[in-house]
């Protein structure tokens, strides 16, 4: 059996012990700190519980002193507020009374300000009344002699506007005349002379003189038999062959051109065909009485043939035909035009999709396809589009 060894804690004295001794000593002791242990837990148990109780029993005497505080908190908050609020009450009685008076104060202050100033404004009125009567009847004489200054200038402007478009047409008959006729001598009659508005000398091509016809220009809204009857006097004066007046509006019964008492009346349609038709025949009875001098009688004739309705109707026939010609060029004109913008846009698509094309299939094969020059750039016209790039 084996032993061992325990020191007296007193003495410090080792003590040998078998192992049985040992075992049974060490239950003792193991059994002794047991009981030990459960009496300290019992022992604190009991401690715990007495401080619990304590604590409860401190906190609900504590609780019912601060419900006791509390409650005579909201007491005094309670009187506090019913002081409050009777003292606003008071307050919004003084106010409301202070509002009341303020208000009848302010409208018997309005009413004083209303009764006051309905007397200063009388007064200024009468005031001003007294003061500017005369001035306003100064006033609406002004008013008068302006208006009367304004309807004299429009009837000036009017009147002037009226002249000026006068003037335009005559510039552009003469422009006209020098432009279709450029071997004629066309001059304008001098403002303030009288005579028609111009002089058409008829030329041939060998510049020798056929003949004179004055051409007076009317642009007006209402057509006046006077002016024929003043043409054919200034017709007279200057001893020319045929007299043209140009018009914008024309008499009853006449439709473009006509010939009314030996005066030829024109629209601005046509007035340059019948200027064609009067100059060509004003040389061929040049040329005729060149081939036959001597011959009054052929030119009496002739002068008869010229004023009489064959005459009329033939040049009625060619300014027709000429004006027939005329609108006909026109129309062909314009459907020309269109025919050409329509094939101009086939072909500007057709030249996109042909250079689309090429530009694909020059990416898809490379430099080895053969180059075609319409459709590529220049030397100068690469540099610029390299230069942009």
């Amino acid at each position: 059996m084996s032993e061992s060894l325990i020191t007296c804690p007193n003495c410090g004295t080792e003590i040998e012990l078998s192992e049985a001794l040992a075992a049974s000593l060490h239950a003792e002791l193991e059994a002794a700190h047991q009981a030990q242990l459960a009496q300290t837990q019992a022992q604190l148990r009991r401690e715990t519980e007495a401080l619990v109780s304590r604590a409860e029993k401190k906190a609900r005497e504590e609780s019912v002193v601060e419900r006791k505080i509390l409650e005579r908190e909201l007491a005094d908050e309670r009187e506090r507020r019913a002081a409050a609020q009777q003292a606003e009450l008071e307050l919004r009685k003084d106010k409301s009374t202070l509002e009341k008076r303020a208000r009848e104060l302010d409208l018997e202050v309005a009413r004083r300000i209303d009764a006051e100033k309905q007397q200063l404004e009388g007064a200024l009125r009468r005031d001003f009344a007294e003061q500017h009567d005369l001035k306003l009847k100064e006033k609406e004489k002004l008013i008068d002699d302006l208006r009367r200054a304004l309807e004299e200038a429009k009837r000036k402007s009017e009147q002037g506007s009226q002249e000026r478009q006068g003037e335009v047409l005559e510039l552009d008959v003469q422009a006209e005349l020098e432009r279709r006729f450029p071997y004629d001598l066309i001059s304008p009659v001098p403002k303030g002379a009288r005579g028609a508005d111009l002089l058409q000398e008829v030329r041939n091509g060998a510049a020798q003189a056929c003949g004179l016809i004055i051409w007076e220009t009317k642009n007006a809204k209402r057509w006046l038999s006077a002016w024929v009857d003043k043409l054919k006097q200034d017709q007279r004066s200057l001893g020319a062959n045929l007299s043209v007046l140009v018009s914008t509006t024309l008499p009853d019964g006449i439709v473009e051109f006509g010939c009314i008492e030996g005066v030829w009346v024109a629209s601005l349609r046509v007035w340059p065909a019948l200027a064609l038709v009067l100059r060509e025949q004003l040389i061929q009875v040049a040329f005729a009485h060149a081939a036959s001098d001597g011959k009054h009688e052929k030119m009496e004739l002739l002068y008869q043939y010229l004023a009489g309705d064959q005459f009329r109707a033939r040049v009625q026939a060619i300014v027709e035909a000429f004006t027939a010609l005329q609108s006909q060029l026109n129309r062909e004109r314009v459907a020309m035009e269109r025919i050409w913008k329509e094939r101009e846009k086939h072909i500007e698509r057709a030249l996109a999709g042909t250079a689309g094309m090429y530009g694909e299939v020059r990416g898809i094969v490379g430099s080895s396809l053969p180059q075609v020059p319409a459709l590529e750039l220049d030397p100068t016209a690469a540099m610029l589009e390299d230069m942009t790039q």
